[in-house]
């Protein structure tokens, strides 16, 4: 595929997810790391919408490589007079390190946003990554939510590469006369998505870029199911002054799941119940017994009632 049909078909992409930006004002910000995705992603958008893009690129602190690679990307930016900033966090990153430097990369480039005025956020997460994630999330035993797998737009943030190949990307930046970077992160078969993209290498002659029609498919069965449990909900959750009450539970187990979610945060927005939690809560309810989750007394029967759980009385012994 050569260059313009390439650039072509990212202008399509990105119209599919914000149709409005074209005729608009609006500033593309890019998050670019310097490997061949985020490098094809700053080029695609440059040749397609020359003066309407920026670029952050994040320098986590965990890798003594990881500032040249960012000044890497700066004069790449440079040379092409698109604006670009070094995002770096300002306390060391703990505990699990892929989670926490997901969570302050965006927390980076969302201050970043905010401060610059930029209205979009474009990652450079393509068709083999989508693969990948739906593959980790089967393995997991995620349900119908985490089989959407990477969602082409959420809120401000979008991926307008997820139809490309890497392959098709990498090509692309290589024509472009530039070597990317490579994180050896990516070779660590420490980490569960390495693994799965190691096995993917055995296969050949699959049109990876499926997945990402899978996924978009899997995502509208998802979308319909939030309609029609946010129109149920209006019609059979009562909020009460200590709770709820679900006046009909009657549907399919999935649309029962999650109305009980709703009833559930209605009494607690903090409460996260794992799904193993959830089944034999439904069983009971629908049987008529009362539980308790969290700090939550669930009552079955008819009409299931959730109010907050009374407090256990504790006694002292001072014998």
């Amino acid at each position: 595929m050569t260059g313009d049909a390439l650039s072509d078909r990212f202008r399509g992409s990105l119209a599919a997810l914000v149709p409005d930006f074209e005729n608009s004002d609006d500033i593309l910000g890019l998050a670019v790391s310097g490997g061949p995705d985020s490098l094809a992603l700053l080029l695609l958008a440059h040749d397609s919408f020359p003066g309407r893009i920026a670029a952050a690129s994040v320098d986590h602190g965990l890798r003594a490589q990881a500032h040249d690679e960012c000044v890497f990307v700066a004069r790449i930016c440079e040379s092409r007079a698109i604006p670009h900033r070094i995002l770096k966090p300002s306390f060391p990153i703990r505990g699990s390190i892929q989670a926490e430097a997901r969570k302050v990369r965006y927390g980076l480039l969302n201050g970043w946003l905010k401060q610059e005025n930029i209205t979009w956020l474009a990652t450079a997460h393509h068709a083999d990554d989508q693969l990948e994630t739906m593959i980790m999330r089967i393995l997991r035993g995620s349900g119908i939510d985490g089989m959407s797998g990477i969602r082409a737009r959420r809120g401000h943030l979008i991926r307008p590469l997820l139809p490309f190949s890497k392959d098709i990307l990498a090509g692309y930046v290589t024509a472009k006369g530039i070597e990317p970077v490579q994180d050896p992160s990516n070779r660590d078969p420490s980490y569960d998505r390495v693994r799965v993209r190691e096995a993917l290498m055995m296969l050949s002659g699959f049109d990876v870029s499926l997945a990402s029609q899978s996924a978009a498919a899997i995502d509208d069965a998802r979308t319909a199911i939030v309609w029609m449990v946010d129109k149920l909900a209006a019609t059979h959750i009562r909020e009460m002054d200590d709770g709820c009450t679900l006046d009909s539970h009657d549907f399919p187990h999935e649309i029962v799941r999650r109305l009980l979610l709703k009833c559930l945060h209605i009494c607690d927005p903090s409460l996260s119940p794992r799904g193993s939690q959830l089944g034999p809560l439904i069983k009971g309810l629908s049987q008529g017994a009362t539980l308790t989750i969290g700090n939550i007394l669930c009552k079955g029967g008819p009409v299931w009632t959730f109010t907050p759980a009374p407090q256990r009385n504790i006694k002292s012994n001072n014998g």
